[in-house]
């Protein structure tokens, strides 16, 4: 079954409250990182702008951004990115009359997904199973956030290098501890301190995560550590193998960290916004705190090469509901499809489907 995506709810620029409209007011900035007063601020809905007559979409949007106009176009920033001189956008409305519409309901129903831990999810996989198919086949870029939990599990390591290797990785986005653990399964075959099959503690493995940052930052970097034979198997080997890029963004409470870190919350910030700008399709597992900052970072909407605008999915699963409501609530509900359930076992789900052709 070939996979179709929703069609986009175009405004009809015809109308007389669009032809009526005003355009745009721009205000100049007057210092780096400081929008003039009544800048205009964004959200995950498109959002149209008319400047000289014409009604101008972004190529893509961010949540709680300010929208800026430059060479006549429309390019959304984050306020600390503002330079001096640029144009920013004023408005206190949204519904055209200040030459700013934003569209209320830009894919249908389709686009949406909210569900209980009582409700099944069937449709939703195969939903996800047909997606993926569909943007490995157009060049899509697929890219996984994952929270640590992810990694403690034997099956499920294999079952994503499995589907990196077949191409359905294209990035990843995680924090120091998911790296550290699935490359001390790799190491010492625990995660943790337990074993990564039984999940029995080995003695004094609560050393053994330390042990393992410990090699590599003695080795300088991942890849260094890697190449020089040390991890048996796991996720972080196979990207890195396969040259998939990935950001690991710091935390206050990390141990290590791991080299390739970053230790800055705007330098990491700027290299998942690098990322999800790329993203056609996200997928994030076990993690509200990297869960939530891809939903605001990433545009919920791209424009193809043909002039579509195309919803950019962000399925969240969690063995948590209220995890998921909370991601679905950051991307405003926007092409969110959410799954409550064991995410070793959703991997694997996936792996089997995608790979082995188990489906049902």
């Amino acid at each position: 079954m070939t996979f179709e995506m929703p069609k986009f709810n175009r405004p009809d620029f015809s109308d007389v409250k669009f032809t009526n409209a005003e355009n745009v007011k721009t205000e100049t900035v007057e210092k780096d990182g400081v929008a003039p007063d009544g800048f205009y601020l964004t959200s995950h809905l498109p959002t149209y702008f008319k400047y000289n007559g014409s009604w101008i979409l972004p190529a893509r949007n961010s949540l709680n951004c300010v929208a800026t106009l430059h060479n006549s176009q429309i390019q959304v920033k984050e306020l600390r990115d503002l330079k001096q001189g640029e144009h920013v956008v004023l408005a206190t409305k949204d519904d055209a009359s200040e030459g700013v519409f934003k569209v209320e309901n830009p894919f249908g129903h389709v686009s949406v997904s909210k569900k209980a831990v009582e409700t099944s999810f069937s449709n939703d996989y195969e939903f996800l199973y047909r997606l993926m198919e569909h943007e490995k086949k157009s060049g899509g870029y697929i890219v996984w956030v994952l929270g640590p939990s992810v990694v403690f599990d034997h099956d499920t390591r294999i079952a994503l290098s499995d589907l990196a290797t077949a191409g359905y990785v294209n990035g990843l986005m995680a924090g120091n501890a998911m790296a550290t653990h699935d490359l001390e399964g790799g190491y010492l075959n625990t995660a943790l301190g337990q074993n990564i099959y039984t999940q029995e503690s080995v003695p004094m493995g609560h050393y053994n995560h330390l042990d393992l940052l410990n090699e590599v930052r003695r080795a300088g970097s991942i890849d260094n550590f890697i190449s020089q034979g040390h991890v048996k198997n796991g996720f972080m080997k196979k990207i890195t193998e396969l040259g998939i890029p990935y950001v690991l963004a710091g935390s206050i409470r990390d141990d290590g960290p791991l080299p390739e870190v970053y230790q800055t919350a705007t330098g990491a910030l700027e290299a998942m916004k690098d990322m999800t700008n790329k993203a056609t399709l996200i997928i994030c597992l076990a993690t509200l705190l990297h869960s939530v900052s891809t939903a605001n970072l990433a545009s919920s909407y791209r424009v193809t090469e043909t002039a579509e605008v195309v919803p950019v999915y962000l399925y969240s699963v969690d063995v948590t509901e209220n995890v998921t409501h909370k991601i679905s609530a950051a991307r405003e509900n926007i092409a969110v499809k959410t799954v409550v359930t064991n995410v070793q076992d959703f991997v694997v789900n996936i792996q089997k489907a995608l790979i082995q052709g188990k489906r049902g």
